[in-house]
């Protein structure tokens, strides 16, 4: 396991790109200068010695340096110990629609990134909770196995989109059911899935599988993202909106939040049903229903104690300050007698 104990530090790599950027506006005044003087072959001539490259390369070593010196400043470190410590905590999974009516923008900037947001700042508020991710259209998947680490969690949902689901919809029962197979029945502790969809052309039976979770032990909560009234979905190509979802017909396709459906869903899972806003997706109140849930105690290794590696970065730094040192910029002469 490698961490980097001073992260902000690397930050400082920016200064190499901007070193490059002075050091080619430096080389354009002197060749513009050199101009002036006159005519710039002329002038090589008179200074037989001087060897053009050997800056070039002097400046790649320096960088180098610079490079590895910033690294080192950061103290990478291994992990060298591993312990055990106790959690405690609930089972959650999310189930996230994201199907092409979750790119309508009645949420800011639309309701699946408005969606995603949400899950990112519900992460950041559990503290030993495990959670998992599943994504749903016409089909569902698990996008991350419940885990309690949440800086996976963050990744896995940073790469969430449409695009990765083969077959359109939006399958809520088939989500429910394979959140079912996630939780640890085994654990005492509560465990609570989190369906977060517009609930617009709903393929399977999402109340039988919201019954089916209450006999499990499993509470369902459902949050609402979109308007009733509806809206069009945008359509992008190379990144820009180049018009909305038509049928066949050529009529524009009007995507409208299914409060009615997401209401019986949570009603027959036990749990509640939270229409999402612009200020709000609703998250922190479910959260506040999940942590009234029993919590069971689990154990987890962790690394406790790290290692410094910053040594073989300085050395590596100083190596390369040396190299660009003993760089001659003029041709060595033999003078004899």
């Amino acid at each position: 396991m490698y961490r980097l104990e001073h992260e902000i530090l690397i930050w400082l790599l920016l200064l190499i790109p901007l070193f490059w950027i002075i050091q080619r506006i430096y080389r354009h005044w002197q060749k513009n200068s050199i101009s002036k003087i006159g005519n710039p072959e002329l002038i090589h001539r008179l200074m037989p010695g001087y060897k053009p490259a050997a800056s070039k390369w002097r400046f790649f070593f320096y960088m180098l340096s610079v490079f590895f010196l910033i690294i080192g400043m950061t103290n990478p470190q291994i992990g060298s110990k591993l312990e055990e410590v106790k959690k405690e905590g609930v089972e959650i999974m999310i189930c996230l629609d994201v199907s092409n009516s979750m790119k309508a923008e009645d949420l800011t900037p639309n309701r699946l990134e408005r969606a995603k947001l949400a899950i990112e700042k519900l992460l950041k508020n559990l503290h030993g909770d495990k959670i998992g991710i599943i994504v749903f259209a016409g089909e569902a998947y698990v996008q991350l196995p419940m885990t309690i680490d949440y800086g996976a969690a963050k990744l896995f949902l940073e790469n969430i989109d449409p695009s990765i689901m083969p077959v359109q919809g939006t399958a809520i029962g088939n989500a429910i059911e394979l959140a079912l197979e996630s939780f640890d029945y085994n654990s005492p502790a509560g465990k609570a899935i989190i369906v977060i969809t517009d609930g617009e052309n709903n393929q399977g039976d999402a109340i039988v599988a919201a019954q089916k979770a209450v006999e499990k032990g499993v509470t369902v909560h459902t949050i609402g993202v979109g308007s009733p009234e509806g809206v069009p979905i945008p359509v992008y190509r190379g990144g820009r909106k180049i018009g909305y979802k038509t049928d066949k017909e050529g009529n524009t396709v009007i995507t409208k939040l299914n409060e009615e459906m997401l209401k019986q869903i949570a009603e027959a899972g036990n749990g509640v049903y939270v229409k999402a806003t612009n200020a709000n997706l609703g998250l922190e109140f479910v959260l506040e229903q999940i942590n009234k849930m029993q919590k069971a105690e689990y154990g987890t290794r962790i690394y406790s104690d790290y290692e410094d590696r910053f040594q073989i970065f300085i050395a590596l730094a100083m190596l390369f300050l040396i190299v660009e040192m003993l760089i001659p910029l003029k041709k060595l002469s033999v003078n004899r007698f």
